[in-house]
């Protein structure tokens, strides 16, 4: 007799810089989802896909929430909007040193009510007592919510221990996809997002926000893989900041990419990147529908 399966969609939701990726990549074991200590770095849902005994759980990483300003941001609301509503259940992501805010906010737009457990993350930079008391707080809505888990990527919960709570929530169903498979990404929507992750490692704070990259040919041998990509930016000035003096900086920017995409791909890779600038891509529908953001 076949064992039966489960498999769900959970959405992780929280904040700018709540720490959605890096959880995602840890439950993994693999740099998948972009990683970075500044704000909005994601601005697309990925699926992550994390097998657990019979149970296949599709995790949807999305844009933090946060207020909308200019297209691109319209874009990544949406997107996190989208997510909540195609799950099985939500995972709201909350450093553990944030106020309730955020949170009361979530309970707000969470108009379907779909099942939801509390992750507080970073537990590690707070004491245990301000860890304690933080628990005590969300106790006073402990009706709204199914778990409430303190996590840290760094110590504390293992992987397996997360992911058989989790599991419990998802519906018995045949597989949605293969089960070696760890994401449902194409290989160059990743690539890109690796490139973008070493701009904001590799740049000042504000310029990562007016830069995004599309990745034009990946030329794939059997030892080496050719990436030619192009970085855009919104402005002559920060093109010159991108490229830096004697293009230290864009080498850099090329050099920490490419050393991404090779722990991923296990295979050496040569990249070829161009900047170019696009004055106000960020608001132009079209721009933003040729780099993959289709605003409505």
């Amino acid at each position: 007799m076949n064992e039966k399966t489960k498999t769900g969609y959970v959405a992780v939701i929280g904040r700018p810089n709540a720490g959605k990726s890096s959880l995602l990549n840890w439950l993994v074991g693999e740099k998948l989802a972009m990683v970075s200590h500044k704000a909005n770095a994601t601005r697309k849902r990925l699926n992550i896909i994390a097998m657990y005994e019979n149970t296949q759980i599709i995790f949807i990483d999305t844009p933090g929430i946060h207020e909308q300003e200019r297209l691109l941001n319209q874009f990544m609301l949406e997107e996190a909007m989208k997510a909540m509503g195609d799950c099985d259940l939500i995972l709201f992501l909350a450093p553990a040193s944030d106020t309730l805010q955020n949170y009361i906010d979530f309970l707000a737009l969470n108009k379907a009510n779909i099942p939801h457990m509390v992750l507080l993350t970073k537990t590690d930079s707070i004491s245990q007592t301000a860890l304690f008391d933080k628990i005590t707080e969300y106790q006073a809505y402990q009706d709204k919510f199914v778990a409430l888990i303190p996590v840290s990527v760094k110590k504390g919960i293992s992987q397996s221990y997360l992911l058989e709570a989790i599991s419990k929530f998802m519906p018995e169903h045949p597989y949605l996809y293969d089960p070696e498979i760890l994401t449902t990404e194409r290989a160059r929507d990743i690539y890109k997002e690796l490139i973008r992750e070493a701009i904001f490692e590799n740049t000042s704070d504000e310029i990562p926000y007016f830069a995004d990259v599309i990745i034009d040919k990946v030329d794939e041998k059997e030892t080496i893989d050719n990436i030619y990509a192009t970085i855009i930016v919104d402005k002559k000035s920060q093109k010159g900041i991108m490229i830096g003096k004697e293009g230290q900086t864009i080498k850099r920017i090329g050099s920490s990419a490419r050393l991404l995409i090779e722990s991923l791909s296990q295979k050496r890779v040569f990249l070829k990147l161009v900047v170019v600038v696009k004055q106000g891509w960020s608001q132009d529908k079209e721009m933003l529908k040729k780099i993959g953001y289709i605003v409505e």
